[in-house]
């Protein structure tokens, strides 16, 4: 099996870790200490950023998989590649401005679902050629 989705898959996991670091520095920036979430609109978009990231890393992580496992190692990559590019523009816009932050959102989702549905594709495609 190609190493590629395994790159992809640390370098979503690094991109993560930055955004956590980016909620520590921005909690000592505008004095916003734990268990404090809201204080400071700047504050909060850095925590919503990481807040984000997270809920959609939990379905990007296994539809890469799957994606690579059942349909190509390559694309899964390649669309792993631009769901971080799309996280990063989100992280990026957002904190500068809430309204910033839908480039970013609009790629990662498209590679997301991409990746999900040809992973669904993937699996059923084989079952349905052995039932007929």
């Amino acid at each position: 099996m190609s190493p590629l989705p395994s790159l992809v898959t640390i370098a979503a996991l690094l991109l993560y870790f930055v955004l956590i670091l980016n909620v520590g520095r921005a909690r000592y920036k505008y004095q916003i200490m734990p268990p404090q979430v809201s204080g400071n609109p700047d504050f909060e978009r850095v925590l919503r950023v990481q807040e984000n990231t997270l809920e959609h890393i939990i379905i990007f992580l296994p539809a890469l998989w799957l994606f690579s496992y059942f349909v190509s190692p390559l694309w899964a990559s390649v669309l792993g590649a631009a769901w971080i590019v799309g996280r990063a523009l989100y992280a990026i816009g957002y904190y500068q401005a809430p309204e910033k932050r839908f480039p970013g959102f609009g790629l990662s989702m498209l590679a997301t679902l991409t990746l999900l549905l040809g992973g669904l594709v993937g699996v059923i495609l084989p079952m349905v050629k052995t039932w007929f």
